[in-house]
């Protein structure tokens, strides 16, 4: 049941630097475009909190009734080391420095990325687009923004003419930044002769001749600039107008401010209504950086192979951490601030667990409707979850009071604590009870340790057909069976 239209929601816009009343383009549907990684490497903590962001939203539209389409991309070719427009493609330098093609890096880093969200409980996008899919819709943008007098080819490379988009347009709006100030602060370097300002951005490179990734033009065999790449994706399954455009903060500039000049020169319209931008997450204290080993990665948290924490830790913890802070706040990551954020995470799901031992009267002492409102008037302040977390713990105390028969509730009542813990819990907040996946894991471990033990058997009795069998079923399951001299081993 939709019951958008009983919740007014606000959204921190970015572009305009207030909390704004948000009215979908069309009523009951939302389009929502976020950058996805770029996979050349294993996803790192500060991706994870920033696509963890953006999937609580998307939780909470999708509970609110709204239909959402939610595009998040793969950036599989044109990112260019250091964000600049020279120099080496990222995906095109780890495949060298490991001697692979390119595609098995996309392959190897994008299948590490599905398995790290899925272990943390994400949802799938609805769509999720890769940019070397769509090099057609790009080339097609490039040639109405050169037929529109703002792009300009070079040498086999296209440019977004900067300082002749300003004249009519604002570049640097979203980022408050200003045209004057940036070409005044920009120098001239080595290799960016063909511009004809420092700022212009590429839209089109001409690949040199040791260049793998490049496909034909009628500029140049080449590759696509890293920012009309979004462009192209965002604006295909979701029109030249949508709802939501979100991402890291560091992607405001230059990447969301290029795709707004590209949008505007291409349509002569302005391409998103809200821009929304999660914030950094340091650890200790201190940036994450692998140069001076002050940094964890998801799946390290996870397995407690690291030097950073005390032990492991579950996704739903780490989740559950996360969300205590606002998604447009600086977070910081540290052993301490997790072990705290287990117990919290503990006292939750017990309450929840306990739900059921509540006896019910003919009456309530407790105003349930306006603690569930309460719930609903944190999400709707620009998503705030770690208000929400301090009104599920007043549900928590509901619960412990109840159950010590210090307050009464109906049974109508009741059923509202408990759809609203539970809702907001696991389908908005997104976290799992641990408990009863270990419980279920447990189950499946016996399982699978009794089928060894039958095939044990079946290889003493030489019932090498039976033995087989066993082994080619559990496989066919995706379970691993691995015979050493110690014994037989699973994985999964």
């Amino acid at each position: 049941m939709s019951i958008y239209n009983t919740q007014t929601l606000k959204i921190y816009n970015s572009l305009s630097g207030e909390k704004e009343t948000f009215t979908p383009i069309n009523e009951g549907s939302i389009g929502m475009y976020v950058c996805g990684p770029t996979v050349y490497s294993n996803v790192h903590l500060g991706n994870l909190r920033t696509f963890m962001s953006f999937d609580v939203i998307f939780r909470y539209f999708i509970h609110l009734g709204y239909k959402v389409r939610y595009v998040r991309n793969i950036t599989d070719v044109g990112h260019i080391v250091d964000d600049v427009d020279e120099g080496e493609d990222k995906i095109a330098k780890k495949a060298r420095l490991e001697q692979l093609e390119p595609m098995e890096v996309v392959q190897r880093y994008t299948v590490d990325f599905h398995e790290i969200l899925k272990a943390f409980n994400f949802l799938p996008p609805s769509i999720e687009p890769t940019a070397t899919g769509h090099i057609i819709e790009q080339i097609e943008i490039i040639k109405k923004i050169i037929d529109s007098g703002i792009g300009y080819e070079a040498n086999g490379s296209v440019y977004f003419d900067v300082v002749k988009f300003n004249k009519t347009n604002h570049y640097g709006r979203l980022s408050g930044r200003n045209i004057e100030d940036m070409l005044a602060n920009t120098r001239d370097l080595d290799g960016q002769s063909d511009k004809r300002n420092p700022q212009d951005f590429a839209l089109w490179k001409k690949a040199e001749p040791q260049h793998i990734m490049r496909w034909p033009s009628p500029w140049s065999d080449g590759f696509p600039g890293w920012h009309l790449e979004c462009t192209a994706m965002s604006t295909k399954y979701l029109g030249n107008h949508f709802d939501i455009h979100g991402g890291g903060m560091d992607l405001k500039f230059p990447h969301h401010e290029c795709e707004i000049a590209q949008n505007e020169a291409c349509t002569g319209q302005t391409p998103v209504n809200y821009w929304m931008h999660a914030n950094m997450l340091t650890l200790n204290g201190k940036k994450m950086a692998k140069s001076t080993g002050n940094n964890i990665l998801p799946r390290e948290i996870l397995t407690g192979k690291n030097s950073i924490l005390s032990k492991a830790f579950p996704a739903s913890v780490a989740r559950f951490f996360m969300l205590q802070a606002h998604y447009r706040s600086i977070l910081d990551f540290s052993d301490e601030a997790i072990v705290a954020a287990e117990k919290g995470y503990k006292r939750l799901m017990e309450a929840i667990d306990s739900l059921g031992q509540i006896k019910t009267s003919s009456s309530s002492s407790l105003d349930i409707a306006s603690w569930k409102q309460l719930c609903y008037d944190a999400m709707n302040d620009d998503f705030n979850t770690p208000i929400l977390i301090a009104q599920l713990f007043e549900g928590v105390r509901f619960i412990n009071l109840l159950k010590d028969n210090k307050e009464t509730i109906n049974a109508v009542d009741l059923k509202t604590l408990s759809t609203t813990m539970t809702s907001f819990v696991f389908n908005v907040l997104g976290l799992e009870n641990q408990k009863a996946a270990d419980s279920s894991n447990d189950k499946l471990e016996g399982t699978i340790n009794m089928l060894i033990g039958m095939r044990n058997k079946a290889r003493a009795d030489k019932d090498f057909a039976m033995s087989d069998h066993i082994r080619d079923q559990l496989l066919a399951l995706g379970i691993q069976l691995k015979d050493s001299k110690e014994g037989t081993s699973f994985s999964i």
